[in-house]
């Protein structure tokens, strides 16, 4: 029979099939990848993670009407092969082939033009005001991963999102079980009933009953009652900052997430946040075993999972700048190394091995890096903030 993922040319024959066809869908789709990226290298453990999630978003939610943004380019690969780019998907990052990341000049699939990460939620929340304002009635999903989570800018976003009370949905791709606790029936369970219609109607009728109660006493019950939810189900800190928590539920099970995403899609409350998990390289044994999930890769054997060895060849200019700092480190004790989440690909990593306690990996926080070693200078001593 002729596989599914050929049938799919955009989201809306995606939507054609039934939920039962969507596993089929998804295994093609894994295998396909697997295959593409054993010839052209790049980035494979996080396309494996998010394969059902992919295909979960684009079955139930009504894209382009719908904005789904990805926070994370690698992470959109499969988004780009359901959204009409299948044929062009081994261009990837080539002259006058696909971008490495979400495009809109490349795709109306693309709302958004995502770079290295933690913009999605700020986006997004300005799309849901101008929607808002047009008076449409279209969902905005915002994608953002557990290590993304580590930018001041994310929270900056959901506390501005939560104040504002408008309707926009975050999904927490947790794919490194940092944030998770552990993911099962149980906890699906009770994610669908929060995110169902009968429970969000009580909630919604009980908040209009505690309104017309002194300001403190409706404070207080509310304030209780979502304490005593984020208990249950985890959360406490997306409560505080306006978000109503669901999760967290396995990312790889279609039974968990398309009927909760059915639920918060039709749901009329303000900012939703879903905490699915994955695990990166999920599918492809040698993936899920490698510390770094296979996130980066050359060409590679798809039996064995072993990666081409390159031909020798003239040092990067990473490689020249991470050699020459440790040089110059070994003179001068006041010279430090700070990165944003990018060791490896700063060539500090290098530095790192040689001088730990002189290696400051701030997370993926830009803004705080650079003020951070402003605050080092001052006291004599030397930072080299490597950020691209």
């Amino acid at each position: 029979s002729t596989p599914l993922l050929d049938q799919i040319r955009t989201p809306a024959d995606l939507r054609a099939l039934n939920d039962e066809q969507l596993k089929q869908v998804a295994d093609e789709f894994r295998q396909e990848t697997i295959s593409a990226v054993s010839v052209t290298g790049g980035h494979l453990g996080s396309r494996l993670g998010v394969v059902e999630l992919s295909v979960a978003l684009h079955h139930v939610f009504d894209t382009p009407r719908d904005k789904v943004i990805w926070d994370v380019g690698h992470q959109a690969y499969p988004h780009k092969i359901l959204t009409g780019r299948r044929d062009r998907i081994r261009t990837l990052r080539q002259g006058g082939g696909l971008s490495g990341f979400c495009k809109r000049a490349e795709s109306e699939y693309d709302p958004f033009g995502a770079g290295h990460s933690s913009t999605s939620i700020s986006a997004g929340l300005g799309m849901a005001v101008a929607r808002d304002l047009d008076g449409g009635d279209n969902s905005v999903v915002a994608v953002i991963g557990d290590g993304a989570m580590s930018a001041g800018m994310a929270y900056e976003a959901m506390n501005n999102a939560g104040a504002m009370d408008k309707r926009l949905i975050v999904i927490l791709n947790d794919n490194d079980m940092s944030i998770a606790p552990p993911v099962g029936a149980m906890s699906a369970y009770l994610a669908r009933s929060i995110t169902g219609r009968t429970y969000m109607t009580i909630r919604r009728r009980g908040k209009r009953l505690t309104a017309h109660l002194p300001k403190q006493v409706n404070r207080f019950i509310t304030r209780w009652v979502e304490h005593m939810r984020g208990f249950v189900t985890g959360g406490t800190l997306f409560e505080e900052l306006g978000f109503y928590y669901v999760g967290p539920i396995d990312g790889h099970n279609f039974d968990h997430l398309l009927p909760i995403l059915r639920n918060v899609r039709d749901a009329e409350e303000g900012p939703i946040l879903v905490h699915v998990v994955t695990r990166k390289g999920k599918g492809y044994e040698p993936a899920e075993k490698s510390n770094d999930k296979y996130h980066g890769v050359s060409k590679f054997n798809v039996i064995t999972g072993e990666q081409a060895k390159g031909a020798a060849k003239a040092p990067s200019y990473t490689r020249v700048f991470a050699e020459s700092l440790v040089e110059e480190a070994r003179k001068d004790d006041k010279i430090c190394a700070v990165t944003a989440a990018m060791p490896s690909g700063t060539g500090l990593d290098v530095f790192g091995k040689e001088f730990p306690e002189r290696t400051f990996d701030v997370g993926i926080a830009e803004q705080h890096a650079v003020t951070f070693s402003a605050g080092l200078a001052t006291e004599g001593y030397k930072p080299f903030a490597a950020i691209y």
